[in-house]
């Protein structure tokens, strides 16, 4: 590959004041330092994303800006979550770069492995997955819910790489067809796989947050994964399904029994197992019917094709700015 590829860093950033202004040097000195070394060329940016910060991140960005053209920034018209600021800085850079790597600004990810990631690009790959190489720097608590999380991610029929997040090289080839997935509710360290192309990996060891609070807790992650198995899979109906066939069969059995009993004059009348019975079928039928009721409501989403994200500002030189009035002034 003669030309050297454009990269954009997109960074999505959600009330990261106190973390950005140590992190953004460091993104810079990577772009620098692929471009002196030839794996990328010096037009190559770094593309932040406000997702509807309630502190001074849109501020930060701004006056990054302002001071280097190789910070960018889009901020959105409202917090739209984690996975659509990422989207909204992906499909937005599309048109004015050859790769992308998506990454969060908390300094936790490993910078040079972007490096390994340009060199798998220029090897051929389309998509090159951060894979964390070890937790040995997590709690135990904190190792064994991620571990469940993509576990339980893989076995509902989600596919998706072990112990990998958000940090991934993207092509441009591999953006135009993303572009193409329409629906509203997104996962997309799941979605990627789905659309093809040469993939590899590359792997790294994770630190700890540089400043600022984790903004994903034990709650958060329980939703995404939730989001994630029904937003790609329709294994939880199938479970759903057996499960009632199941217990239609035992019924069935019992049903025998108590017919068999009350013939030979052998039943007794008994409070426990009626009580046990109603509210083991009543349980499972509650929970059905939320699971149920989480697919109806991610189709009533869908149906309503409403825009994924909203860009309410864009920086001078931003993707897009060139059409924005504002960001001209």
């Amino acid at each position: 590959m003669d030309k050297r590829p454009v990269l954009y860093i997109v960074i999505p950033c959600y009330n990261e004041e106190e973390v950005l202004p140590l992190t953004a040097p460091l993104f810079r000195e990577q772009i620098a330092r692929m471009a002196d070394a030839g794996k990328i060329d010096p037009e190559s940016r770094i593309l932040f994303v406000n997702d509807g910060s309630r502190d001074g991140t849109w501020e930060i960005i701004t006056e990054l800006s302002r001071q280097d053209p190789h910070f960018q920034g889009l901020c959105l018209s409202r917090n739209r979550g984690h996975q659509n600021a990422l989207l909204c800085g992906l499909l937005e850079a599309r048109e004015h770069c050859d790769i992308t790597i998506s990454i969060d600004c908390d300094g936790q990810d490993d910078i040079r492995a972007m490096d390994s990631m340009v060199d798998e690009y220029l090897s051929g790959a389309e998509i090159v997955y951060g894979v964390r190489s070890s937790r040995a720097t997590d709690t135990f608590f904190k190792r064994f819910t991620a571990q469940s999380f993509y576990r339980l991610l893989n076995r509902m029929g989600a596919d998706t790489v072990y112990n990998h997040a958000d940090y991934r090289l993207v092509s441009a080839r591999v953006l135009k067809e993303f572009a193409n997935f329409r629906e509203v509710n997104i996962f997309l360290r799941g979605m990627f796989p789905l659309v093809g192309f040469k993939s590899t990996s590359v792997y790294y060891e994770r630190s700890e947050r540089m400043a600022g609070k984790s903004h994903y807790p034990l709650k958060k992650m329980l939703a995404l994964a939730f989001d994630g198995i029904t937003s790609l899979s329709v294994k939880p109906i199938r479970i759903i399904t057996g499960l009632g066939v199941a217990i239609s069969v035992i019924s069935f059995g019992l049903i025998l029994y108590a017919l068999i009993a009350w013939i030979a004059g052998s039943a007794v009348a008994g409070w426990a197992s009626t009580l046990i019975a109603v509210a083991l079928l009543g349980g499972i039928q509650l929970i059905s019917l939320g699971v149920i009721g989480e697919y109806v409501g991610k189709i009533f989403l869908e149906t309503k094709r409403r825009p994924r994200y909203i860009v309410s500002e864009r920086t001078p030189g931003a993707p897009g700015a060139e059409d924005d009035p504002a960001a001209k002034a």
